[in-house]
């Protein structure tokens, strides 16, 4: 699958390495093409001596998002809608667009608040600045080491998503699945409502971060 990522931070370049590894073709989207970070994640595949690395490209938003039949949103919260809309509406429509972010706000130091909850979410006002997207919110409720190795943090653990498209996250499932996730241990949530939710999770996965001095740890749902 054509995939684009957008956002070279750790995230990013996390799962986009994973994917390029799982057979698809990555294009690293950037404010601007050649950018740093994207040229140096090109380069280390290439370097790496695996023959899928040419799938590997680089390029704005823009291109990354033309490419994609998935767009990954891997940029910071607070950017999350200039990248989208850097991307543009017309590359996004009709396609989905995975997004992994979480609308932090570090303006009065650790730990961070959420800049929208209780009524709205980062997710909601994504699919509603691009309502012809199909908006599926998963993979944000853990750290980029559990997104690519749920197997790291040991026993079953629960991974969430959500999304107003049934098909759309049956293909994401299938990505999921990709990246080590069992289907048995992603459980969907129901509609793009539910990022209000798993949004407001992080807030308490700072909280166990600090409390185990480990980001390799996640929740485990059960029911009776």
């Amino acid at each position: 699958m054509d995939i684009a990522m957008l956002g070279t931070g750790s995230v990013g370049r996390t799962l986009a390495t994973k994917l390029v590894a799982a057979g698809h073709s990555v294009t690293m989207g950037a404010r601007a093409a050649g950018g740093e970070a994207a040229t140096a994640w090109v380069a280390s595949l290439a370097g790496s001596g695996d023959p899928r690395a040419g799938t590997a490209r680089q390029g704005t938003f823009a291109d990354a998002a033309a490419f994609g039949e998935v767009i990954v949103n891997a940029t910071s919260g607070a950017h999350a809608l200039e990248a989208l809309d850097r991307a543009g509406p017309a590359h996004l429509a009709g396609k989905i667009v995975i997004d992994v972010s979480n609308p932090l706000d570090f303006s009065r130091g650790f730990p961070p608040m959420l800049t929208v909850s209780n009524t709205d979410s980062l997710g909601e006002q994504i699919q509603r600045a691009f309502p012809d997207a199909h908006v599926v919110k998963t993979l944000n409720t853990v750290a980029a080491e559990v997104m690519v190795d749920p197997a790291g943090v040991p026993g079953g653990h629960t991974l969430f998503l959500c999304g107003n498209d049934p098909g759309s996250k049956a293909v994401v499932l299938a990505l999921l699945g990709d990246l080590g996730w069992p289907s048995t241990d992603v459980l969907d949530l129901g509609d793009i409502t539910a990022c209000r939710g798993t949004e407001a999770y992080l807030l308490l996965w700072v909280r166990l971060f600090q409390a185990t001095g480990t980001r390799l740890l996640n929740v485990r749902v059960v029911a009776a």
